[in-house]
C-alpha cells in the first residue's frame, strides 16, 4: 500500500538550503504564524493554539510574534466590539509608478492577499470600559508602508478623536514611506503630526505604541510624538536601518542598537510593556494623563 505524504511542497519549505544572503521578500513575510507550530527565532517551538491564547507571545522566551490589527483590535477592544472608521479608503496611483510591479497591480495583490484595504485600520471602542480610539498599522500589506491614505485615516482617526474628546492611540509597524507614492507619502509625516498638535492643544491623550519593525518616516513623525510612548520587547525602533546608520557613520554600532531596550535606556522610549499587560496598562497611563483616579482594589487575606 502506497501512504501518500501529507504534506505539501509549502509546507517542506523549511527544509529547503537557501543561497547566502537571500532574504524573504517583504511582500512573502507573514505576522501571524500558520499552522500547528510556531518556531521563534531563538529556536523555541511552541503550539500555535497555545501561541494565540499567551497573545502570540512564546511562552518560553517571551518572543513577541508580529501580529496585525485584527490580533491588537481583540486584544486591546472589550470583546472584540468596535467600529471600524473610514474603512473603504484606498490607494490611487496619480504618478503612474511603476518598478517589477504597476503600483495599482501592487496594491491589488496586497489587498486579495491580506483582506486589507491598506497599510492601517482605524477603530472606536471600550478598552478597560473606556472609549478609546486605535490605528493599528498592518506589516502585512506592502510592509506596512506609509502612503496617502495611512496618513488620511490617521488624520481622520485624530479628528475623531478631537471631535469626541477620546484619547488615540496609534500602534506603529512599519517599514516607512511607501516609495510608490514619493513626495506624496513623505507629506504625511507633515500631515500627521499636526493633527496630533491638535490633540495635544485640546489635552486629548495620544499614547504611541512602537512595536517590530517601526522605522523611517513612521519614527520621524507620529510613532514618537505620544504623551507617552511605548514598545513592546525587542522591538526594532529607528528612522535608518543598522546598516545604513553604520556605513554612513564608517563607525561600529553599540550593542542593542536601535532596540526598544536600547531607547528606553537613552530616554526615546517611556515604558516597555508585555503584550498580556498592554490593555491594562495603556488605560493606566490614559488615566495617569487626565489625572483620573483609579479603582482601588481590596486586598484579601
Amino acid at each position: 500500500m502506497q501512504i501518500k505524504n501529507p504534506l505539501t511542497s509549502e509546507d517542506m519549505a523549511w527544509f529547503k538550503r537557501t543561497k547566502k544572503g537571500i532574504q524573504t521578500p517583504t511582500e512573502d513575510k507573514k505576522d501571524v504564524p500558520k499552522g500547528l507550530w510556531y518556531k521563534s527565532p531563538t529556536g523555541k517551538v511552541v503550539d500555535s493554539e497555545q501561541l494565540e491564547k499567551n497573545f502570540y507571545v512564546s511562552p518560553e522566551d517571551g518572543y513577541h510574534v508580529r501580529i496585525g490589527s485584527k490580533e491588537y483590535f481583540k486584544i486591546l477592544f472589550d470583546d472584540n466590539k468596535f467600529k471600524e472608521l473610514d474603512k473603504n479608503l484606498t490607494s490611487k496611483d496619480p504618478l503612474k509608478f511603476e518598478d517589477t510591479k504597476k503600483y495599482p497591480d501592487r496594491l491589488k495583490a496586497a489587498m486579495e492577499k491580506t483582506g486589507l484595504k491598506d497599510a492601517v485600520r482605524t477603530g472606536v471602542g471600550k478598552s478597560m470600559g473606556k472609549d478609546l480610539v486605535i490605528a493599528c498599522m498592518d506589516f502585512a500589506f506592502i510592509g506596512g508602508s506609509m502612503g496617502s491614505v495611512v496618513g488620511e485615516k490617521i488624520a481622520r482617526a485624530a479628528d475623531y478623536s478631537l471631535k469626541k474628546k477620546i484619547p488615540l492611540l496609534i500602534i506603529s509597524k512599519s517599514g516607512g514611506a511607501r516609495m510608490q507614492e514619493a513626495a506624496l507619502s513623505l507629506m504625511q509625516l507633515a500631515k500627521t503630526s499636526a493633527k496630533l498638535a491638535q490633540l495635544a492643544d485640546a489635552g486629548i491623550p495620544y499614547i504611541s505604541l512602537c512595536t517590530d519593525p517601526t522605522t523611517g518616516g513612521t519614527t520621524a513623525s507620529f510613532a514618537m510624538l505620544g504623551d507617552i510612548n511605548i514598545s513592546e520587547p525587542g522591538a526594532l525602533i529607528g528612522f535608518a536601518g543598522p546598516r545604513v546608520v553604520r556605513d554612513t557613520t564608517g563607525k561600529e554600532l553599540p550593542e542593542g542598537f536601535q532596540t526598544a531596550e536600547f531607547l528606553l535606556e537613552h530616554g526615546f522610549l517611556d515604558f516597555i510593556t508585555h503584550r498580556r499587560d498592554l490593555k491594562k496598562n495603556i488605560s493606566l497611563y490614559i488615566d495617569l494623563i487626565l489625572n483620573r483616579p483609579r479603582p482601588v482594589v481590596e486586598k484579601t487575606a
